[in-house]
């Protein structure tokens, strides 16, 4: 009797101790699965729930560690109006308690990714539909007209029509300068720091920005013009002295509806135009992504095929690639196009030097036929290329040199920069392991080649 009374109080002491126990700390919930924002072009769409959904590359800026603290079966649904760009948030959840980490204050969070363009109400926004429907119209109709009817280059999204009533793409200069228009941008800033990796709003006060608008002009069943915006380019203008300027594409957006349609092409080329018809120093690209430096590429690369000094030039190092055997070069190669046609190309196509050397690995690619037979002497050229690009402009050859040397100081503070003679540094350790060295460098090669060889099917089928 003693033991049973002993081990009913045991599991009394059990139960209450399992009673006063402390939950999990509280993990958070992602905010990525946690928000889905749609663009939704009517009220239908946001009444159904459709449109389109809008996956962000990152909210770790709006939250802190991307993570939404004390709520349980948390859903944000987040509408953005491609008409006027304003944005309806509509948060659900089960419960909420405080977890150990406080509770995520939505409303400040929501505030700081969608500014000013937030509105609280679901009529209010709801109303923007009919209320700003010429909004877009109203402001690229006092900018300076660039481009209209220009092909995509995509056949199942053609901008030539025989029917009168069919859409119409225009691209349109306006300068950031002027109210409206950095009014315009403003709205359009949550979807930047949304959809492009690191992206950071412009000045909207700086004049020398212009935007460049892509929109699609329709008539609707009243024959009233609706205009939309598909995606937008941020140019800045430079002053090159004594009298020239020059362009620098610091943002392009194609909203996520209409990519991969031929738009982001459609956009650079009228840029790539301007630079030319104006007459600018050069054009540059700020930290392109690997998809926009694509279509650079694409676009320079038969406009280079043209140039006579180019091509002379190209032929030249085809003749030393089939002739020479590199494998027993004691120096790295040496085919980089003459400063003479370097020049020429940014004087007549404002390519400037660096997408010009890029696109040259292109070009002899393209020209060496059959490339099979010459392709360990093309990969030995891409090796020392992408070597260089890794040590600096004149790696393989004199140059600034840098290497790490021991100290009780701080090891990874201390180097030692000295001139390089007779092509001396191309043995430097770099990372510190030889054989990493060499695998990543391949590794580089082999993606290089392929991103090449991806180009040049696409340039040929044009």
């Amino acid at each position: 009797m003693g033991q049973k009374q002993q081990s009913t109080e045991s599991m009394a002491e059990s139960k209450k101790r399992r009673r006063v126990a402390f939950a999990a700390p509280d993990s958070g919930s992602e905010a990525n699965q946690c928000i889905d924002i749609c663009l939704v072009s009517n009220v239908e769409e946001v009444e159904a729930g459709t449109g389109f959904h809008v996956k962000p590359v990152d909210l770790h800026q709006f939250f802190d560690d991307g993570k939404i603290f004390g709520y349980q079966g948390l859903k944000i649904t987040v509408w953005v109006s491609s008409i006027s760009f304003h944005a309806y948030a509509n948060v659900t959840y089960d419960s909420v308690s405080d977890g150990g980490k406080g509770i995520t204050d939505l409303k400040p969070a929501l505030k700081n990714m969608f500014g000013e363009n937030l509105i609280e109400e679901k009529d209010e926004f709801l109303r923007t539909f009919s209320t700003e429907s010429e909004y877009i119209g109203s402001i690229v109709s006092s900018g300076e007209k660039m481009m209209q009817n220009a092909s995509t280059k995509n056949s199942a999204d053609s901008v030539y029509h025989s029917n009168a009533n069919a859409p119409v793409k225009e691209v349109t200069r306006l300068n950031v300068g002027n109210l409206p228009v950095g009014h315009l941008y403003s709205r359009l800033v949550p979807l930047v720091l949304l959809l492009i990796d690191g992206s950071n709003p412009i000045d909207v006060t700086d004049s020398q920005w212009e935007l460049y608008i892509l929109v699609q002009k329709t008539m609707d069943q009243h024959q009233v013009s609706q205009v939309r915006l598909l995606g937008f380019a941020a140019i800045y203008r430079f002053y090159h002295y004594p009298d020239s300027s020059r362009l620098r594409l610091s943002q392009m957006l194609i909203l996520p509806p209409y990519q991969c349609k031929g738009y982001g092409r459609c956009l650079l080329e009228v840029i790539t135009n301007v630079a030319v018809s104006e007459n600018v120093y050069d054009l540059t690209v700020e930290e392109p992504l690997d998809s926009l430096q694509r279509i650079r590429n694409i676009i320079d690369i038969p406009r280079l095929l043209a140039c006579n000094p180019v091509k002379l030039a190209v032929d030249e190092a085809v003749l030393y690639l089939k002739e020479a055997n590199l494998s027993k070069r004691t120096h790295a190669s040496e085919l980089r196009p003459p400063v003479s046609t370097v020049e020429e190309v940014r004087r007549s196509m404002k390519i400037n030097q660096k997408q010009f050397r890029h696109c040259w690995e292109i070009l002899i690619y393209l020209a060496l036929d059959p490339v099979d037979e010459y392709l360990q002497n093309y990969k030995t050229f891409i090796t020392d290329s992408v070597k260089a690009n890794i040590l600096g402009k004149d790696s393989g050859t004199t140059g600034k040199r840098m290497m790490d040397v021991p100290s009780d100081y701080n090891e990874e503070m201390s180097f030692v920069m000295y001139k390089s003679q007779n092509g001396e540094g191309l043995s430097i350790d770099i990372d510190g392991n030889q054989v990493n060295q060499e695998q990543q460098l391949q590794q580089l090669v082999e993606e290089r080649i392929e991103e090449i060889k991806l180009i040049a099917q696409k340039v040929r089928r044009a």
